[in-house]
């Protein structure tokens, strides 16, 4: 009677193990595509010193599945509006600044916008194959029926652009916190940066990577456990950063949306771009 059962536990044993090796994972990056010169700290962190400033850096992060399909995280902006607004430092559209480090922005089959400002929300329309994904809260709160902007966080234009790609059935919608996007990636009720903005984790061989956006500006939030400067919510940030903490391999591997540091604590991996690693 023993030698069957102990052959059942090794069959079980080893269909874990098979689960556990086959289980999808990603290559996470960080791709640079500009910067916010001299911009505010006080804008960033809550309560920080007026006469602090800091070079925002603006990025998107591809996760790179084993057949070179990418999903990305955020998808930056390419209007002129915005160019001419803002006066980005050694700017690039994020389709550009992708093939500049390597990737194929036509292989980019779904992309998650972390919320609906447009500095990471108005370059969807440059990947042409990719679903978009976002929480429905985000979308129902902020965008009309008509394509109007319900709220003044989401811009007229972007707001119009994300009504007719969801006519066009390119939207889908993440619903709740821990989400699966696909196998190995996860959104995640974020901190009240806007109404329903979210965080995401991706399985890497190296461990989870929490790719934060605008849930965490910079390290410094991560590390001093500080708000972000824009939150509906302060209390709700410092708890999406205790859930950060909790899902990323390791403290290291939570990545701010728009720390300069990113590009320096990585090693490199193409123009403009760095592996999510330690």
């Amino acid at each position: 009677m023993r030698l069957p059962a102990l052959s059942a536990l090794l069959v079980l044993a080893g269909c874990a193990t098979a689960t556990r090796t086959s289980a999808p994972q990603y290559d996470a990056f960080a791709v640079k595509f500009g910067a916010l010169a001299n911009f505010r700290v006080r804008g960033l962190i809550a309560g920080a010193d007026t006469a602090r400033r800091i070079d925002a850096t603006l990025m998107v992060w591809p996760l790179r599945a084993s057949n070179g399909d990418i999903v990305m995280v955020d998808a930056g902006f390419t209007r002129q509006k915005f160019i001419d607004q803002w006066k980005p430092v050694d700017y690039v559209t994020p389709d550009s600044a992708l093939r500049r480090a390597g990737f194929d922005p036509a292989r980019v089959t779904d992309i998650i916008i972390s919320h609906i400002h447009w500095d990471h929300a108005d370059g969807v329309e440059r990947f042409t194959n990719a679903r978009i994904w976002l929480q429905r809260d985000e979308f129902e709160y902020y965008v009309g029926p008509n394509g109007e902007s319900k709220a003044p966080a989401i811009d007229a234009d972007v707001a119009a652009m994300y009504r007719r790609l969801f006519t066009q059935g390119r939207i889908r919608f993440a619903e709740g916190d821990s989400a699966e996007i696909r196998p190995g990636i996860r959104v995640h009720t974020g901190g009240k940066h806007t109404w329903a903005s979210q965080f995401v984790s991706a399985r890497t061989p190296r461990g989870t990577v929490v790719i934060a956006s605008d849930n965490a500006y910079l390290y410094e939030n991560l590390d001093r456990a500080r708000p972000i400067a824009q939150t509906l919510d302060s209390l709700s940030n410092l708890r999406a950063q205790r859930t950060m903490r909790a899902l990323a391999a390791s403290p290291g591997l939570i990545i701010p949306g728009h720390d300069p540091a990113v590009m320096t604590r990585f090693p490199a991996a193409g123009t403009g771009a760095v592996a999510l690693r330690e």
